[in-house]
This record gives structure tokens, sequence and C-alpha cells, in this order.
């Protein structure tokens, strides 16, 4: 673990809780509009979306879409089904851009702050560079670098992404660590010989979660939260 340089941080799931959130956010706003909305079945069924588009655009079926702009396509497909299509364009890009306004997790601020004492420290996510900056600003998240897949034009878990990530802060694949709540995600990045931490999210997909409950391989660390994981990491 002397070697590890840098963390990269997964961030959807990982260090946002991004269910909550628009559950909150919305429903704030719902409140105060007089609308009435499952606001987490929104979420759920919007992230669900996620994958699948993402897919799209990894096979080059469509062209590089930035992830707003497929979060925008789902919320277009959504909005009949949760009686939301009267929404004007300023209402729906209010709602889209919920994405950049997700608060972290309880343990994140504190362990990411120990963390950067040690490690240079940075995202790596599928969000674009505006939704990820954006969101840094609003929750108070003391990025480094700000890694996206809008970087290299290659959504997760293509290896592009880890690769690029280790060239552009001049390091070896092994002198980065990926921390992430995704056994998915940690694969793809021990494959291109990076570093893994694994960190759970429990309630992630809300309370009838049934994935990513515990680690799936023997990940370099494992840790209960970000302050945990700044402990075993020496920060």
């Amino acid at each position: 673990m002397t070697q590890v340089q840098a963390l990269v941080f997964d961030v959807f799931g990982t260090v946002v809780d991004w269910r909550g959130s628009i559950a909150a956010d919305l429903g704030a706003w719902g409140a105060q509009r007089g609308i009435a909305c499952d606001w987490a079945a929104l979420a759920d069924d919007w992230r669900a979306r996620y994958q699948p588009q993402m897919q799209r655009v990894r096979s080059g079926a469509v062209p590089w879409t930035v992830l707003d702009a497929l979060h925008r396509e789902a919320l277009e497909e959504l909005l009949p089904k949760y009686g939301l299509q009267h929404l004007d364009e300023a209402d729906r890009c209010h709602l889209n851009r919920v994405w950049h306004r997700l608060n972290p997790w309880a343990d994140v601020r504190e362990g990411l702050r120990r963390l950067k004492s040690r490690y240079v420290i940075g995202t790596l996510s599928n969000g674009n560079v505006a939704l990820l900056v954006n969101m840094a600003k609003h929750a108070d998240l003391p990025w480094d670098v700000v890694f996206s897949a809008e970087t290299f034009h290659a959504y997760k878990p293509l290896p592009q992404t880890y690769l690029g990530a280790a060239h552009m802060l001049d390091l070896r694949p092994g002198e980065l660590m990926l921390c992430a709540a995704h056994n998915d995600d940690l694969a793809a990045a021990r494959a291109q010989g990076l570093r893994t931490a694994f960190v759970p999210r429990p309630t992630e997909y809300g309370p009838s979660q049934t994935k990513n409950l515990g680690p799936e391989q023997d990940w370099d660390v494992v840790a209960s939260d970000f302050v945990d994981l700044a402990q075993r990491l020496g920060a």
C-alpha cells in the first residue's frame, strides 16, 4: 500500500446518496409547487435507465453523449408516468439538474479531508465535468482533481477511464487506488492494474437493496466508511 499515491472515487452511491438526495430535494420543491409525486420511485426509475443508456454510447450505437443529456432523455420518458408532463422547460431543467445537487453520506467530508492530507484525491465518475464540479461546490467535497467519463469520452467500465486517470496523474496503475461501493467497478479497475478499496453503502438503493452489501473479492482494502478508510490508509 505504500506505493499508492492517489485515490480516485466512484461518486454516485459511493460518495453521494443519490436516491435520498433526489427524494428530499424534489420532495421539497414539489411541496412548494403543490406537486404530488413519489419522488423516491422516480429516482429509482431514473437510475434504472442509467446503465442501458451508457451502454448505447459504449457500443457506438449513439455518438458520445454526456450524462446530463442522457439524464434528460430518461427524464422526458418518465414525466408522463408520474403525471409531470405539464412541466415547462424551466421546471424540467431544474429537475434534471438535481443530479448536480446531491448530498454526501455523513462520513464523507471528514474522511475525504483526512485522505487529502496524505494523498491526491479525485473523482472517477461517469458524471460529466459540469455535474461533478457543481456537485463538489454544493456538497463541499474537497477534490484535488475531477476526472470524468467526459475527460476520456468513455464510460466506465471501459479500460481507458481507469488507465486515463493514472496517465493524467503521471502514475503507474498500481500507484492509483479506486474507492467504490460497487464490486463491478472495482473488478474493472483491478483488471487494469489499479489498487482497490471497497466501502459498502447498503442503503444506496433504499431499504430493499440486495447487491453490493459486502465485498465480492479480496479487495486491497475493505472499510466500513470513509473515516475508517482514512484510518486504514494511514491518514
